[in-house]
């Protein structure tokens, strides 16, 4: 008989997968695309909504700046691209930044990577399902009140497709991806199209005015109010180094397509932030972390109902009940929690990797039934979602401890490139190759300086806003990483510690079976126990009740069993204590202790709470007891079995 959870794993997650179809879940670039780069693709949908609620902070004169913030977010993300298409030529076998920084600037510093993309990680399962929540609000605010729930679920939908396997993740996130890039290229055109004959979208927020927060700015005022908008704005770079994590799930020749792909993520994300951007200085919109501070906002100030940038550039494009405006709110709303699959691939990858390195449990590197690191992704989908329950799903606040992590890894690596193309001139042997290093050197030297910068300038201005935690995060993974390799470590190290060495057999074996009462159960595990020959063969039974062992002792002489029982007192009513005791009295320095435990096995789940609970506890603590070995003896309850059959 199959049991309930089989049958619900099956439902859920379908047919396990054998080892050797593990090349069949290989992507094309088409279907990897939307998996690797849903993350910064999405990205558009709130990244310029976070460069204007930074401007709006001192007014909605300051809106007009929004242009040059998001211009150096494109530069900046087109330098990024650049770089990390040079990791997936030279790292294709997945291990991205981690990989990058572990063999070009040590160990320790890897940790560092590998902890910042972890955090990182999460925080794009939760921003991304908390925005796209954000946006289903927008179209039906009446589901407000229940957006920490909504946001569970968004999770636990995307963990159980992401169990099913990558390919099949992929080919369920491909349509709303490709029909996201379709709706806001669409409603660029046409937008940028109305401006240029003379009627250009207007937004719902146009009219309003702002009660700014830092009124009459200095100049270094403004200065700290860009650099806050530009820091925010980056957020459009979360996830474009996910390909280069991910490039063993590739079809071959793996690199190549890689980097094609990661090409075309780039232009699409570049041309979409772009479009969205445009079109939000075009219809003046104006958007507030508090809708209670746009002066002439007439929905409720006690909750948050405001709509999103991007719904009010669709509203304005398109109108507000158009067909075309809820479909690109739709797409926009799974976009945004489909991003969260960017995290789905690259965390379990990475973790993989880290557990293969013995810097994460061995666990985290095991394949499931459907060929996907499961332990990774169940992992994963709990941090996130203790994220934004702690943070009652809040996008404005969940996005402060955002982005730190990701230019930590994407300084570090591009710096380990440096010096990885220093090594190559060192033994480039022709002068095109030296050509060619020195070229891509100069690259990544570029990435490595462009984003150490935003590194800096997104500690200064986000640190009081919740990236303080991000920060005590990292060293906290880090030295969490290096006490399980430490750990690691000494086991191997004590386990092969004199392997070569003649085993001396112990001096003498002494059996125990443990008694409860006389029945088919216990003469099962006196006679195993006798089959085994032991030096010495012992029944023990703790007296708890003096009824029940005066019963059991009556029992064991009609019986005429051929070992004696030992009765120990236990003045407290407790067994394992009287057990371990006894136990040690009865061994010697080169002896060795056997210990028969009856079990009883069952047919249904619920049934094991009824039945061994004492022997589980037992066995707890006979494990810790040195030269003691523990055998179960079961025994099949014949109701149980015959349910089992059928």
């Amino acid at each position: 008989m199959v049991s309930p959870i089989d049958v619900a794993k099956r439902l859920v997650l379908g047919r396990p997968f054998r080892s050797d179809r593990l090349g069949e879940t290989l992507l094309r670039k088409r279907i990897a695309l939307p998996i690797f780069a849903s993350d910064p693709l999405s990205s558009v949908a709130y990244a310029t909504q976070e460069i204007l609620l930074i401007l709006t902070l001192a007014g909605v004169a300051y809106l007009r700046l929004a242009w040059w913030v998001a211009a150096a977010v494109m530069v900046l993300l087109a330098v990024v691209v650049l770089s990390y298409r040079q990791v997936v030529r030279a790292y294709p076998s997945g291990g991205g930044s981690y990989e990058v920084v572990a063999e070009n600037l040590g160990a320790t510093t890897g940790l560092v990577v590998a902890a910042a993309l972890m955090v990182d990680y999460v925080m794009t399962v939760a921003v991304s399902v908390a925005s796209g929540v954000d946006n289903i609000v927008s179209a039906i605010p009446a589901l407000n009140p229940y957006r920490v729930a909504v946001d569970l679920g968004m999770i636990a939908f995307l963990t159980a497709m992401n169990l099913r396997g990558v390919r099949e993740s992929g080919r369920a996130f491909a349509i709303p991806t490709y029909a996201f890039v379709a709706g806001v290229l669409t409603m660029t055109v046409t937008g940028l199209a109305q401006a240029a004959l003379g009627s250009a979208p207007m937004a719902e927020s146009a009219h309003y005015a702002v009660r700014p927060e830092q009124a009459g700015l200095s100049t270094a005022g403004v200065a700290f109010l860009l650099l806050r908008a530009f820091s925010s704005g980056c957020t459009a770079l979360t996830g474009a180094e996910a390909i280069s994590n991910g490039v063993p799930a590739f079809r071959k020749p793996k690199a190549r397509n890689a980097a094609h792909t990661m090409a075309a993520m780039g232009g699409l994300a570049i041309g979409m932030f772009a479009g969205v951007t445009a079109l939000a200085m075009i219809s003046h919109t104006v958007v507030a972390e508090d809708p209670c501070d746009l002066i002439g906002f007439a929905g409720d100030c006690r909750v948050d109902v405001q709509k999103t940038v991007i719904a009010q550039i669709a509203a304005a494009v398109f109108g507000g009940h158009s067909a075309a405006f809820y479909y690109l709110m739709i797409t926009t709303a799974l976009i945004l929690v489909l991003a969260a699959n960017t995290a789905y691939n690259g965390f379990p990858l990475l973790n993989a990797l880290l557990a293969q390195r013995r810097y994460m449990p061995r666990q985290l590197h095991t394949r499931g039934g459907r060929l996907a690191f499961s332990n990774g992704i169940i992992l994963l989908a709990v941090a996130a979602g203790g994220l934004v329950y702690a943070f009652d799903g809040s996008t404005s606040r969940l996005i402060q401890l955002y982005i730190v992590g990701v230019f930590t890894s994407f300084t570090l690596c591009q710096a380990g490139m440096v010096r990885h193309w220093n090594r190559r001139l060192r033994t480039a042997a022709t002068r095109s190759a030296r050509i060619a290093a020195h070229r891509s050197r100069l690259v990544n030297a570029v990435g490595a300086g462009c984003t150490g910068v935003v590194l800096v300038v997104v500690m200064i201005t986000k640190f009081t806003h919740g990236a303080y935690l991000v920060v005590l995060a990292i060293p906290a993974l880090v030295a969490l990483m290096c006490a399980i390799h430490r750990h690691y470590a000494a086991v191997r190290a004590e386990l092969t510690r004199d392997l070569d060495e003649a085993d001396t057999l112990p001096g003498r074996v002494h059996a125990i079976v443990l008694v409860s009462g006389w029945h088919r159960a216990t003469r099962r595990a006196v006679l195993f126990a006798r089959a085994t020959h032991p030096d010495t063969l012992a029944a023990v039974t703790v007296d708890v009740d003096e009824a029940d062992t005066r019963r059991l002792r009556r029992e064991w002489e009609r019986a005429d069993v051929a070992i004696a029982l030992k009765v120990i007192e236990s003045p407290y009513r407790t067994i394992a204590q009287p057990v371990v005791a006894y136990i040690r009295r009865a061994r010697g320095p080169r002896e060795v202790v056997a210990v028969y435990i009856p079990e009883y096995v069952v047919g249904r789940w619920w049934e094991n709470l009824l039945h061994n609970q004492s022997s589980l506890r037992l066995k707890a603590r006979l494990l810790f007891v040195p030269n003691v070995m523990v055998i179960s003896v079961p025994y099949q309850l014949r109701a149980g079995m015959s349910r089992l059959r059928r």
